[in-house]
């Protein structure tokens, strides 16, 4: 987890969008989390999966390749990624032997009962280990042949996860480049991914470059919270928005490849997240901010909105961590990054409504925002209008010949699109992204109005109040599933 240096606040956006695939762009993206063991009474790997199961984990990385857990995985639809050590990477890039025999007490041993989709060599080994550079691309190499011997290279990808001082000059992303010293390696590794259809793993923390700018990088850039437009981040060349501090670095990364004439690797985050607890250094680890942080990201990924370099394809993400691992060393942050505490409790509720049963949401008071009723035609017009282009509120559905086209009228479509946009920034009372003319805010529980805005007046008409029966005649986005908003 390494401190980016942090130069400007002002981006500037690149002349031509990379060459991502088709295939790649439309590859659904997931929130997985990442799993440490430096945990005290440590669940055994039997229960570790099934609770991952009621928490609805899709996607997991494990820094080993424990047989244990890759046993208890089996069987499931968990998605894992699991790792070479680095001081394990020495002796599999001296030996074709011992890389072939690593794939396959480690790998082939499972496959496909547990579902292995990568192999993560090392840990940031460029800028922790910079004497294992010279061996990473040979033990990367012979594991990849090593899957080739056992016909697994097209099911299970190899790449290394990358600090994100490797980049430097990163703000603005059109600026960035990787450190030059670390550029002969990187570029043998970028035409590695491009050969094998790989990702560039980077692990990315907006925490880091919060607390080594505070002054410069505004808290609410760093935890996705929405911005008014004269708060986010402006391109002075293109006048594109940067909305949050991840995009920005995920861009830096593309900016970086671009320079070593690549084009064509997608960007996958195999760390990010925030702490919950820090020492008197640390005043900016707090529960509220890592609640908001992670929550407002598992929003931003399922949203598919991507960045604004890559509007077109999102990467996806690992949260750092699932456990609270308490038996790391100083500072405090580093023993308080997990959602949960050992015993399976959640350190903090997140707050993901929309994303299904997806880690411990909170269900307990979902809203939507939809159309009132009585308001002309006109005015929820212009109101659908700035929600699918300004606002960028997904309407894909509400196109002719698409799931939620009919009924065809300017009232139903107007409810689809301000509930997208009403979700897209973040449902939580208070937030005021019901704003619409003629809007007014539903619980999921029932059909009353809990929070309504006149057509003429703007103005919030009442709180919101929680209610407790469920109306099985309503219909929204529950539980992850995308229902046609029609009330």
């Amino acid at each position: 987890m390494a401190v980016l240096e942090l130069f400007s606040l002002f981006f500037i956006f690149f002349a031509a969008f990379p060459e991502i695939n088709a295939q790649q762009a439309k590859d659904e993206p997931y929130v997985g989390v990442n799993i440490g063991t430096d945990v005290s009474n440590l669940l055994p790997p039997t229960k570790l999966v099934s609770f991952l199961q009621q928490q609805k984990v899709t996607h997991v990385r494990i820094y080993d390749s424990d047989p244990d857990i890759l046993k208890a995985l089996s069987k499931t639809k968990i998605r894992v990624i699991i790792s070479v050590p680095n001081n394990q990477i020495l002796g599999i890039g001296s030996s074709n032997t011992t890389a072939a025999n690593w794939i396959n007490r480690n790998v082939a041993a499972f496959y496909p009962d547990t579902l292995i989709t990568a192999v993560a060599v090392g840990d940031e080994v460029l800028t922790t280990v910079p004497s294992l550079s010279s061996m990473l691309m040979a033990a990367i190499e012979a594991l990849y042949s090593a899957l080739v011997a056992a016909n697994l290279h097209t099911q299970i990808k190899i790449s290394t996860p990358h600090a994100s001082n490797i980049i430097l000059d990163p703000f603005p992303p059109s600026q960035a480049y990787f450190n030059q010293t670390l550029s002969p390696v990187l570029a043998q590794l970028l035409r590695f991914l491009s050969r094998t259809n790989s990702p560039l793993m980077m692990n990315l923390y907006p925490y880091y470059v919060f607390m080594q700018n505070k002054g410069v990088v505004p808290l609410d850039n760093s935890l996705f919270k929405p911005l008014t437009p004269s708060k986010e981040m402006v391109d002075p060349n293109t006048l594109l928005h940067y909305t949050n501090v991840l995009d920005a670095m995920i861009d830096s990364a593309y900016s970086s490849m671009k320079n070593l004439n690549v084009s064509d690797v997608l960007v996958l985050v195999t760390e990010t997240g925030w702490p919950s607890k820090g020492d008197s250094k640390e005043t900016y680890a707090t529960i509220d901010n890592a609640d908001t942080y992670n929550s407002n990201l598992i929003r931003h990924i399922f949203d598919r909105s991507g960045t604004p370099y890559h509007p077109e394809v999102t990467s996806s993400v690992y949260i750092y961590e699932l456990f609270n691992e308490d038996l790391r060393s100083p500072p405090v942050s580093e023993a308080n990054w997990g959602l949960f505490h050992a015993n399976s409790t959640p350190v903090y509720l997140l707050h993901v409504s929309g994303s299904g049963e997806f880690l411990a949401n909170d269900t307990t008071n979902q809203t939507f925002c939809v159309a009132m009723e009585g308001v002309d035609g006109k005015t929820l017009q212009t109101a659908l209008d700035w929600a699918c282009g300004p606002g960028r509120a997904n309407c894909s559905e509400i196109q002719p010949g698409e799931t939620c086209y009919s009924p065809n009228n300017v009232k139903n479509h107007a409810s689809y699109a301000f509930d997208s946009y009403y979700e897209k920034e973040g449902r939580a009372a208070g937030h005021g992204v019901c704003i619409f003319p003629g809007s007014k805010i539903i619980s999921n529980r029932t059909n009353t109005v809990v929070n309504s805005t006149n057509a003429t007046s703007g103005v919030d008409a009442s709180r919101l109040i929680r209610t407790t029966r469920f109306d099985s005649g309503f219909r929204g986005l529950v539980l992850g599933v995308v229902f046609c908003l029609f009330v």
